[in-house]
């Protein structure tokens, strides 16, 4: 993954900063803005590119998200395990929310008042949401029993299993398959409509949602519900500020639909084949030109400058 670098020029719109020897973004100096930009965005298939894993074509606009000093929240059905090297690459030290929605970790410090409800765990504080991974593993299993449906969660496959779907070398895969609170799983060619999926998991008090690879079974949380707890914490901050909030949103799939719903701006980003996922419909809904990263990147150069 490319290591970010920034490096100030001048300009007479005011201070530009660039990535990779390419001007990216011109901000206006002295401007007291009484606005704060909170990003939230998933990974693959938005940020991450779905084939490569990589966020290079998206370098520019982290470069105006870092100048603007707007958080970045990675938001995705990833694990902790597979999120925090991620987050070290990109220099990240804002809280991020992993499998789907499943808990929050908030690193110490994040907020100067205590928040209710979490737990704390190595240097974070961990605001939990979903159900243990144990008890989705079961269901799974009574769920493939009762319907006799050709269902295979990660806790099914072998690692050359998860590596062969994914497209990730070993060690990532095995980062993978450290699930806690959500688990994917494929169908294995079956067709199964998507309403006896839901119904099937409804039953057993939770939930499916589809990403970009995967379907996953979880409990009564989503991206939505991870995204709005923050977004309360951080307006509770900045309005300490005397400043306001404005929310941004980016995604590519249904799985992020939830998260896209909760902020001011949503971003719907192109999948690999150029169209959007048709499922995820809103009024308000900004569809980025580009896929995956190249859309991610263009979206948030175009809106940056107007907040």
């Amino acid at each position: 993954m490319p290591v970010l670098t920034q490096k100030r020029t001048t300009s007479t719109s005011g201070t530009c900063f660039t990535s990779r020897g390419s001007s990216v973004y011109c901000g206006r100096e002295n401007v007291t803005d009484m606005r704060r930009i909170l990003i939230f965005s998933d990974l693959d298939g938005s940020l991450l590119d779905t084939t490569t894993y990589s966020y290079e074509h998206a370098s520019d606009a982290l470069a105006a998200i870092a100048h603007r000093g707007a958080p970045l929240i990675l938001v995705s059905s990833k694990t902790r395990a597979e999120m925090e090297p991620l987050r070290g690459c990109l220099g990240n030290h804002h809280p991020f929310i992993v499998e789907n929605g499943g808990a929050i970790y908030i690193p110490n410090g994040t907020f100067p008042f205590p928040l209710e409800g979490s737990l704390s765990r190595d240097a974070y504080q961990v605001f939990q949401l979903g159900i243990p991974y144990a008890t989705l593993r079961a269901a799974l299993k009574a769920i493939r029993q009762e319907m006799g449906w050709r269902l295979r969660g990660f806790g099914d496959l072998t690692l050359a299993e998860v590596v062969q779907l994914t497209g990730m070398p070993a060690g990532e895969a095995q980062l993978a398959m450290q699930r806690e609170y959500d688990e994917p799983f494929v169908m294995d060619g079956q067709v199964v409509a998507w309403q006896d999926l839901l119904a099937a998991a409804n039953r057993r008090g939770l939930t499916c949602t589809r990403g970009g690879r995967f379907y996953h079974l979880m409990g009564a949380n989503d991206k939505g519900i991870a995204s709005r707890r923050l977004i309360e914490w951080y307006r509770r901050l900045v309005q300490q500020e005397g400043q306001s909030l404005v929310t941004v949103g980016l995604g590519d799939s249904l799985n992020d639909l939830p998260m896209l719903k909760v902020v001011d701006y949503p971003i719907l980003i192109q999948k690999p084949n150029g169209s959007y996922d048709p499922d995820v419909q809103l009024s308000r809904l900004i569809r980025a030109d580009g896929v995956g990263p190249v859309g991610w990147n263009r979206s948030l150069l175009d809106l940056l400058p107007t907040l």
